[in-house]
């Protein structure tokens, strides 16, 4: 059974940062393009930004050059650093592969940026 599991969510002003955390079990993470991807309310899910099981990344323009995605096969986990946070980046983060799999969301993780 596939489990991933965000933390790390949070209030934060504007201009700030939070670091997103995702831990993954029931996969072989290290063969796994992940992704991270965020729901905003009343807007559909989209994707912000992909690392491959090597290394490369991806991101949305919206937040290139403000988020990082990283990861550590030994722990299973992937990682979204984001800085210069702004109050359109309010909504539920979420993590899974990339493509993702319907079956393999999890409860996300609430980020609000306040003015």
């Amino acid at each position: 059974q596939v489990q991933l599991v965000e933390s790390g969510g949070g209030l934060v002003q504007a201009g700030g940062s939070l670091r997103l955390s995702c831990a993954a079990s029931g996969i072989i993470f290290r063969f796994n393009t992940m992704g991270w991807y965020r729901q905003a309310p009343g807007k559909q899910r989209e994707l912000v930004a992909t690392i491959t099981s090597g290394g490369s990344t991806n991101y949305a323009d919206s937040v290139k050059g403000r988020f990082t995605i990283s990861r550590d096969n030994a722990k299973s986990s992937v990682y979204l650093q984001m800085s210069s946070l702004k109050p359109e980046d309010t909504a539920v983060y979420y993590c899974n592969v990339f493509p993702y799999s319907q079956n393999y969301w999890g409860r996300g993780t609430q980020v609000t940026v306040s003015s």
